[in-house]
Parts: structure tokens; sequence; C-alpha cells
């Protein structure tokens, strides 16, 4: 980021990319809806440029991946994504002038294609195998992955991995850890978050369990696909897109895991409304599911009276918006 004098004389900041837009996203009180016990305060990620926490991951793993001499210039990138990995990733490969392109199941909202072929990547929709449109399964994922593999090995591309990639993760033990230490002045009493790639859970984790071994961390999933807490799978089919897949992450570590909270569709969907009806801000279901549990954490007694507690909005509603059915 680069500091100019402006023609008046007064001193200003211009971004030179819009890599710099990327975290140090503001911490927010949700004091409308939630006036106590405790306090809610949320990590606005929708403010990144590519409207969700995974443009951090996005610029982590293809900075790492280049520095590692892992991505040539100019090479061509290939990603498996629910959407929001790869509005990340088109954010990132358009900068660095990477060719990208995404695998992603037709159950994921057709927005998320929009947007990612807006920023210059191609976007292959693979039918699903068992879900539907705004429902998807980890069959259905593997359906997307198979076909990301299949233009992997006949393009070239580099297969950015994130279910798999150690620097998903360390993107947010780098960066939203440590945002969140300063920005509530050390004070946080418990950290929680939905499950998808676990890569926001285990680095953030990790980074304040380091700090302070005391703030609890709690995994939010879907009522019926709990696989983390130990449950049968019941229900696969769930609005909150992203996670809840029904199995444990590769990159998901127990360890710095303090319990899990269940949230159903309709938590979900009364929360995701609240935040806009409260507090003025327009988000997805799974930030939605992510205040839904916050509430219940602290409802529930186990925390002082007191507490603060962190969770994320993970990306913008305007990504979930209804489209007819003939487009789908």
């Amino acid at each position: 980021m680069a500091k100019v004098n402006g023609t008046n004389g007064i001193s200003s900041e211009i971004r030179t990319s819009a890599l710099d837009l990327i975290g140090e996203t503001p911490l927010l009180a949700l004091d409308r809806l939630h006036p106590g016990p405790g306090r809610i305060l949320v990590k606005c990620e929708f403010m990144n440029p590519g409207a969700s926490i995974k443009c951090r991951s996005s610029l982590h793993m293809i900075q790492e991946a280049r520095a590692k001499g892992l991505l040539k210039p100019g090479q061509p990138v290939l990603e498996v994504t629910s959407g929001n990995q790869g509005c990340g990733l088109a954010i990132v490969c358009a900068i660095y002038g990477h060719p990208l392109t995404v695998t992603m199941s037709k159950g994921n909202s057709l927005q998320r294609a929009i947007h990612m072929e807006a920023l210059g990547a191609k976007c292959v929709r693979v039918p699903q195998v068992e879900g539907t449109y705004g429902n998807v399964t980890i069959n259905d994922v593997k359906a997307a992955e198979e076909e990301g593999l299949r233009i992997a090995e006949e393009t070239g591309a580099y297969y950015v991995n994130q279910f798999n990639n150690d620097d998903n993760a360390n993107s947010h033990y780098l960066t939203t850890g440590p945002e969140i230490w300063r920005q509530t002045g050390q004070h946080i009493d418990a950290f929680i978050a939905t499950v998808g790639t676990a890569g926001t859970f285990a680095g953030t984790s990790r980074y304040l369990k380091e700090k302070n071994p005391n703030i609890k961390c709690f995994v939010v999933e879907p009522e019926g696909s709990q696989p983390i807490k130990g449950c049968p799978i019941t229900k696969p089919l769930h609005l909150l897109q992203g996670s809840g897949y029904g199995c444990i992450p590769n990159l998901f570590k127990f360890e710095t895991m303090d319990g899990t909270l269940s949230v159903t569709d309709e938590e979900a969907v009364h929360y995701k409304n609240l935040i806009g009806e409260k507090e003025g801000l327009y988000v997805g279901y799974t930030s939605g599911a992510n205040v839904a549990a916050a509430v219940k954490l602290l409802k529930s007694g186990i925390l002082p009276e007191d507490a603060w507690v962190v969770t994320p909005l993970n990306d913008s509603g305007l990504k979930y918006t209804p489209v007819p059915e003939s487009l789908t």
C-alpha cells in the first residue's frame, strides 16, 4: 500500500491492488440483536473484496505456492469449490496473471458462478449426484472433485486443493487470529465457527489458544450432520453451503476444540434475517448459523455472564439470492 500526498496537501492512502483489500476486516458488536447475557462480536468477512472469508486463504495459498516454486508464472490454476474459495482465487489469480478454472456442484448458488466468471475465471458446474439446488452433499463435492482432477491432469494446472492444503489453515493463524486478538484488546472468552475445510477454525483456534489456553473454541455443525461431535449423519441435506459435509476434514484438529454446537436450518435462517433486520447486514446462511450458535452458547451458562464471543460473518447474502429454477 502506497502513501501519497493529495493535491490538497492532505495525506491519503492508496491501495495498489485488490490484494491490499484482503483482511483487516472490522469487528462489530451485535448489541441490538443480542443485548445479553455476554456480548457477540462478529468479524465482518463479507467485506473482503470477494465478499467472503475465503479471500484470506486464497491469497496465502497462491502466494505460498508461488514462493515454493509449485506454481510457475502464468501457469493455470484449478480448484474445486463451493463458490467462495473460487471467488477469492479469481481475485488473486487475476492480479497475478494465472488463468483459473474451478469446478463447482450445480447445487451451489448460481450467483457464485456469475461472480467468479465476472473476475475472469472459468466455472464448470458439475451435475449433482444426490443433493438438490441449495443442498450439497459430500458426494456432490466428490463429483466436482473428480471433474477438477481430470481437468488439472489434462491442462497441467496447479491444483490448490483447499481441503488438504495446510496453508489454508495457516492463513487464519497468520491473519484472522491475530486480528481478533488485537481488536478485542486481548479480551475474548470464546471463538466459534462453522466447518467446511476447517481452515478458519483450525488456524484461528490454534492462534488464540496459544495466546490464552482458557479461550473456549467451539465448532458449529448443522443439526443432523455432526460428525465432529461423533453423531451419525441423519440429515445430509441442509442450507449451510460450504460447511457440514458429513465428514471430518483433514485440516481439522481436535486438540483446539472445546465442544460443538448444533444449529437447525430454521435457526440459521432466523438469525440470518435478524442480522439484517436488527443490525443492517445482509449475510449468508453460515453467518446466521454462527450467530445462532453464539446466542445458544451465551445462554447456556457455560461461559461467564459478561463473556465475549467472537464469530465470523462468513459471506454476503447476495451470494444466495433465489434464482428461477430454469437457470439452476
